[in-house]
């Protein structure tokens, strides 16, 4: 599996899960008829707005609110990552912001809830707490994306949005043998506009992986969001990058390089 072709879908979500649902799969369909083995939908995909119709969009997983995307996944033959949604936990008032990865059969093949939350106060910007609305995770997830066709398989690092700035977590999942690494994100233009581009390059660069970056973009929350979905090579040079409004990018991921690139800066964790 020396190539292996990667679309992300960038969304302006707003309040109506219907509607979100509807303009997913629109965009998931376009991104098909380039023959994609992986498409990815950015954080919060499904709602964005009040913290009280955030809990209403919970989920179980699988459920409802998946059923239709692993239709979409079968009818493709594709893999897709539902970067992340509301999934219900113990606690009803803080679901998991939870990354769902269905496998071209429709099934759940793998989940990852967010681990480090937005808990922020910039100054000029975004104040968030979004441990009071949200359980955090507690596990690293490296999910096998076989392909029989090939007779190989791809390791893919989950992570979600605010996740980017610790490192650490994307050195287990490079010590754990991830050569992809996806950030499905909602992140504020306040940080984007500066730190986007700038960790996304950092994370690739310091594990020597493809970062796969799909984003929100607009205000559908209220709070201006960055967009610029985004993919970056092993040696940290952006190959692709979405522009301000939702649509799709797509581009072949050479995994050959990863290990080129190991190979020539050998600075990868070991156990």
């Amino acid at each position: 599996m020396s190539s292996f072709r990667v679309a992300l879908v960038q969304l302006a979500a707003d309040q109506n899960v219907a509607a979100n649902v509807d303009r997913a799969a629109a965009l998931i369909r376009q991104a098909g008829e380039k023959d994609p083995r992986l498409v990815a939908l950015p954080e919060m995909f499904l709602y964005r707005g009040p913290v009280s119709g955030f809990r209403e969009s919970a989920t179980d997983l699988p459920g409802p609110l998946t059923e239709p995307f692993s239709e979409l996944a079968r009818s493709l033959g594709a893999w897709i990552l539902l970067g992340s949604l509301a999934e219900r936990s113990a606690d009803p008032l803080r679901p998991y912001n939870t990354s769902v990865l269905l496998a071209p059969s429709g099934q759940i093949a793998n989940r990852y809830r967010k681990r480090h939350l937005f808990d922020v106060a910039i100054d000029g910007g975004p104040s968030d707490r979004e441990s009071s609305r949200i359980t955090p995770g507690d596990a690293s997830v490296v999910a096998v994306l076989e392909d029989a066709a090939e007779k190989a398989d791809l390791r893919l690092g989950m992570s979600i949005c605010f996740d980017l700035r610790f490192p650490e977590l994307y050195r287990e999942l490079a010590l754990d043998g991830a050569v992809v690494m996806a950030v499905p994100a909602n992140f504020t233009e306040a940080t984007g506009r500066d730190h986007w581009e700038v960790l996304l390059r950092a994370r690739a660069i310091e594990n020597g992986a493809f970062v796969i970056a799909p984003a929100q973009c607009g205000a559908g929350a209220g709070v201006p969001t960055h967009g610029r979905s985004m993919i970056v090579d092993p040696w940290g040079i952006v190959v692709a990058q979405a522009s301000d409004g939702p649509g799709i990018v797509v581009a072949d991921l050479d995994l050959e390089r990863v290990a080129a690139v190991r190979r020539q800066l050998p600075t990868q964790p070991t156990r």
